[in-house]
């Protein structure tokens, strides 16, 4: 892969993979198809040429195909998967049982999540769905402070492109670097996919302090022993520290605790206001990864006996109904300790 247009495939038409799609055929001149699990929303896409259900005012390129059939993806030099953690490996064993055998597929994952039965992550799922199907994945994983809406209007935006083969993830940024989307390699999938999952839970929590009326001193408090806990749970899988202080780690935690197009910020708005998480969600085709991954996360961090305060907060507030200006006076008076433990 190189500065030549390509043939890629967008799976999943919410609003990321919609903006994908539209900034990599607009700026980069690549052929895209945008996959939509509803046929209708696939076919309305191609006569209105703009996702009026996820990415509405934003026109689709004329290089943008959209589709509802995954057969018609067949051509793809590259995948990307944008689909919600509870349905990538359905729409992934899927695309797999439409496109057996040939060579290694070359798959990214733009995901922020992990499977609630099973605590795999994408990378994981992955790796299994391409055994079931005896097909070869090299995989990459796309993560980073990127809201879809200022992603497809060219708003200069950074991510990361993490994989553990280091010429695919080489070939991967120089496919999908654009003058508005620089990318920055790493090794570090496992760092990058706990930390994009992670940060939303902290946001929820970011957006019910502001939603109770504290200040910004409570909310950068928030989101530094946040990173703390991101840090904690991403080391204890074995990820580097150093990918929790970058793009996939702090920058989408800063954006996502603070920006008001975040979803997960804007659920902990709506808890703050007494509403139920039954409530909130029922009202909206959006999905906020947070909510469904923050039991996760917490069972993860207690697989490995990581300390993760505002997680478990979060989840008791989220499923418990407790008072979230309890959850916070309890992370106030917790026993005090040094600054660098970690």
């Amino acid at each position: 892969m190189n500065g030549t247009p390509r043939r890629i495939s967008v799976l999943g038409a919410g609003s990321f993979g919609t903006a994908l799609a539209v900034h990599l055929a607009g700026v980069r001149g690549h052929r895209v198809r945008l996959w939509a699990r509803n046929p209708e929303l696939a076919q309305r896409m191609a006569n209105e040429r703009v996702n009026a259900l996820y990415l509405p005012e934003i026109e689709l390129p004329a290089g943008l195909t959209p589709t509802a059939d995954a057969a018609d993806l067949a051509d793809g030099e590259l995948l990307l998967v944008a689909v919600p953690s509870h349905g990538f490996r359905g729409v992934l064993r899927h695309f797999l049982r439409l496109h057996a055998g040939g060579g290694p597929l070359a798959l990214v994952s733009a995901t922020k999540g992990i499977e609630t039965e099973t605590l795999a992550r994408m990378s994981q799922v992955a790796f299994e769905e391409g055994m079931a199907a005896d097909r070869d994945i090299r995989f990459a994983v796309l993560s980073g402070p990127t809201f879809a809406v200022e992603l497809a209007r060219n708003v200069p935006s950074a991510a990361a492109i993490a994989s553990e083969d280091a010429h695919f993830a080489t070939d991967v940024r120089e496919c999908l670097a654009t003058p508005y989307l620089r990318l920055y390699s790493s090794p570090d999938v496992v760092g990058v996919e706990l930390g994009g999952t992670s940060k939303n839970v902290i946001a929820i929590a970011a957006g019910t302090l502001s939603g109770i009326g504290l200040g910004h001193n409570t909310l950068a408090a928030l989101i530094t022993r946040g990173l703390h806990e991101m840090t904690r749970l991403g080391i204890a899988y074995g990820g580097q520290p150093r990918t929790f202080a970058g793009l996939a780690g702090l920058g989408d935690l800063v954006l996502t605790c603070t920006g008001g197009l975040s979803r997960n910020r804007r659920i902990g708005l709506e808890l703050a206001a007494g509403r139920s998480i039954a409530e909130i969600t029922g009202e909206t085709h959006m999905v906020a990864e947070g909510v469904r991954n923050s039991v996760a996360i917490a069972r993860l961090a207690g697989q490995r006996g990581v300390e993760m305060p505002i997680t478990q907060q979060m989840v008791a507030v989220l499923y418990d109904d407790k008072d979230p200006r309890r959850a916070v006076e309890e992370l106030m008076t917790r026993e005090l300790k040094s600054e660098t433990e970690l």
